[in-house]
């Protein structure tokens, strides 16, 4: 499996192996064949080394170089050292004014210690004063519009997704079995377990001292529930995540790990193949995809934004809104008209009412594929829209294009037409006027409890897992 190289822990590791053996950096230098003071900059994280150069160390030292490549530091020393160099990093201990700290010999354990905990202490407070649910849905908007710039294609997790598949015995197509999950799992150093009591605020545990995958039994777990818990968790490690820094860190982190277990559960190269064939019928449909590799309708509506514009061509959008119509998650590269507010963001809003979203849940079709053309002030737009009848509470998954493309899809014949005037107010946010006029100041309703908005926003490095359980789980578990 592919490696990734923190330069910082590297040299940790590095001047952890040389020292063991005794060796001076001349000496190391004489091995290898590099200069002393190049290799004290590799140790010090300033330099970071090449693919031969590593392997050169390694033997120079006699370990192995996925030994040198490990993410741990090599002692809690080394831990501390790498933490402080780490916070120094960062703007907030920029604005303290503190000349730089560079721990010697002869600096204690329990100073790095006391350091490193009142930074952590600082920042956490800091992120806690500062983080609303509008700053973190302004996060999110932020990262969603990169990933619109780029199509919602990643090619560079596409080819971490791939690279890992072909080290198992995967046939190529269809559905990922558990057997190919777990040996997955085993090529990032990780077994999985599944346990009967886990923390209520996690879908998965990773135990990266002892190599332990820990996910709920399976009464608690669907088997293909199970298969993306494990992809997510397995794609932290692939793609090399420390701890987040901060939220934005947390939430990015969450898309790639994401992104990565749905390109291993749909893998690109048979999805595409699938998809272009499907294209040529004019019978391109979400739920061939979902039933062709075993996945969630939302996974394969997802995978289908990721795949549909890069290969097909095809503009889209995907909605996730739940039976009121709140848009729980959204994407449009296709220009349909979604509800935001001045900063951009679509998400908390309710989409229109004329929306195949908001159709299909009071249509006869609830749990089929209901299909609409919508007429909006941008356009004629076409959807999909599936119920996910399993999710408590239910969820619509609502997939489309804009009319030239429509042409490519299942359902194109329907006859469900609805026309939307959103943004304008008269549409969805306010009554008819001639009703506004008769009942003026006259209605009064009670709204439902929403004091989930009042709650403050986790501020620990994982927001929302409580890490009190999580780690005291972990460590009752531990062999």
């Amino acid at each position: 499996m592919r490696q990734t190289l923190d330069p910082l822990v590297f040299g940790h590791r590095l001047r952890h192996f040389r020292r063991q053996r005794g060796l001076t950096l001349d000496q190391l230098g004489d091995l290898v064949g590099k200069p002393a003071p190049y290799l004290s900059m590799v140790e010090t994280g300033k330099r970071e080394p090449k693919l031969s150069l590593i392997g050169d160390l390694a033997d120079a030292l006699g370990v192995a170089a996925v030994d040198l490549l490990s993410h741990e530091a090599p002692s809690h020393r080394s831990h501390l050292e790498v933490m402080l160099a780490r916070a120094q990093e960062e703007e907030l201990y920029g604005e303290l004014g503190l000349p730089q700290l560079k721990p010697t010999a002869k600096t204690p354990d329990l100073a790095l210690e006391h350091i490193v905990g009142l930074y952590e202490a600082l920042r956490r407070r800091t992120i806690a004063e500062s983080i609303t649910h509008d700053v973190a849905r302004d996060v999110t908007a932020e990262l969603r519009r990169e990933a619109k710039e780029r199509g919602n294609h990643e090619p560079a997790i596409e080819a971490l997704a791939a690279e890992a598949l072909a080290t198992i015995d995967y046939p190529g197509t269809g559905p990922l079995s558990q057997r190919n999950v777990i040996d997955l799992a085993q090529g990032f150093g990780y077994t999985v377990h599944t346990v009967p009591e886990f923390p209520p605020t996690a879908r998965a545990i990773a135990d990266r001292s002892n190599g332990r995958l820990y996910i709920p039994q399976r009464n608690e777990l669907r088997t293909r529930a199970a298969r993306s818990v494990i992809l997510q968790a397995i794609g932290h490690a692939a793609l090399g995540h420390t701890e987040p820094v901060d939220f934005v860190d947390f939430l990015r982190q969450r898309l790639e790990a994401n992104y990565f277990a749905g390109a291993v559960l749909i893998p690109e190269t048979p999805a595409v193949e699938f998809l272009a064939a499907a294209k040529e019928r004019r019978d391109l449909s979400v739920g061939d995809l979902k039933e062709l590799f075993y996945a969630s309708y939302e996974m394969a509506a997802h995978r289908f934004t990721n795949l549909a514009t890069e290969h097909l061509s095809i503009p889209v959008h995907f909605l996730r809104t739940d039976e009121e119509g709140i848009i729980r998650r959204s994407y449009e590269n296709d220009h349909l008209p979604l509800p935001t507010d001045a900063n951009g963001i679509v998400d908390g809003h309710r989409a229109c009412k004329e929306f195949a979203a908001r159709k299909a849940i009071r249509s006869e079709y609830a749990y089929d594929i209901y299909y609409q053309y919508t007429d909006t002030p941008e356009g004629t737009y076409w959807s999909s829209a599936h119920i996910e009848a399993d999710r408590t509470p239910s969820h619509v998954i609502t997939v489309g294009t804009d009319f030239e493309h429509a042409r490519w899809f299942r359902g194109r014949g329907t006859d469900h037409h609805a026309v939307s005037h959103c943004p304008a107010a008269e549409c969805c946010s306010l009554p008819p006027p001639d009703l506004r006029r008769e009942w003026d100041a006259r209605v009064w309703p009670v709204p439902k409890s929403v004091s989930h908005l009042l709650a403050a926003l986790p501020v620990d490095p994982f927001p929302g897992v409580d890490m009190h359980d999580a780690v005291t789980f972990v460590d009752g578990l531990a062999p």
